[in-house]
């Protein structure tokens, strides 16, 4: 009996090389996801803008048992937001959604739902930022300018379907872990201020909980506290819109 490697058929090397290629290109982008390969090589994706300047953003809603506890809140802090929302969401709850543009904050682009983008599918993905961003268009009565993926897993494709459709990906360089079980208010303002540089930063909380287990909360009760301190900075608190950041290119 013969001894050795098995070879891989020639008919099949061309075929498996494809979707090595295929699924490299897929994933390598997601590298982003760590603070540090951002903050170093890419420091507009996260988020690091005017250094006078702090941007507040939310996530995953907008959701009509929580989403309007922060409106009232940075009505009351005469603060103003960025609102990374899903489409589907956005879709559900209309009213909320233009709400959030009457009292002067921006909609931006989550994605159409809050999936994980485990296997290559850039039309999919072309597809479902493209209907996200017609939705924001058709709520807010302006193009919206940034995108930040689900997860801030941003893939090959995810990022390809932005710059597409004219999003500027922006991830953050500050975020609360607002969304853990276990958060407390003091704890994600705690959490919050130890990754603040001084830098321009960009600071990512949500405004909704998908696990239905209202872990919006602890973000609600920290947020007095974190723009007191940083307009004792001398900071200006507000969107990415008023942060420096350049918007991307649109298409054609």
């Amino acid at each position: 009996m013969h001894s050795g490697h098995l070879r891989t058929p020639v008919a099949l090397r061309a075929p498996l090389a494809a979707t090595a290629l295929a699924f490299t290109a897929h994933i390598a982008p997601a590298g982003t996801w760590l603070p540090g390969v951002r903050r170093t090589f890419l420091p507009a994706l996260a988020g690091l803008g005017d250094p006078d300047h702090v941007a507040l953003t939310f996530d995953d809603g907008p959701d009509p048992r929580s989403t309007p506890h922060y409106l009232d809140l940075l009505d009351r802090l005469s603060v103003r937001a960025t609102f990374f929302v899903l489409g589907e969401s956005l879709r559900r709850y209309p009213e909320l959604g233009h709400d959030i543009v009457r009292r002067g904050h921006e909609l931006a682009v989550h994605g159409w739902t809050h999936s994980r983008p485990w296997l290559p599918a850039p039309g999919r993905d072309l597809r479902e930022i493209s209907r996200a961003a017609e939705e924001v268009r058709r709520i807010s009565g302006v193009r919206p300018q940034w995108y930040r993926p689900p997860y801030g897993i941003l893939t090959g494709g995810r990022w390809a379907g932005a710059l597409r459709c004219g999003l500027r990906p922006v991830l953050w360089s500050a975020w609360g872990r607002d969304w853990a079980a276990d958060a407390t208010p003091e704890g994600v303002l705690r959490t919050v201020r130890g990754q603040l540089h001084g830098v321009g930063d960009t600071i990512l909380l949500h405004d909704a909980d998908l696990s239905g287990e209202d872990r919006w909360r602890p973000a609600l009760g920290m947020l007095p506290d974190l723009v007191s301190g940083l307009r004792a900075e001398a900071l200006t608190v507000g969107p990415l819109a008023d942060h420096g950041l350049a918007p991307a290119r649109r298409p054609g």
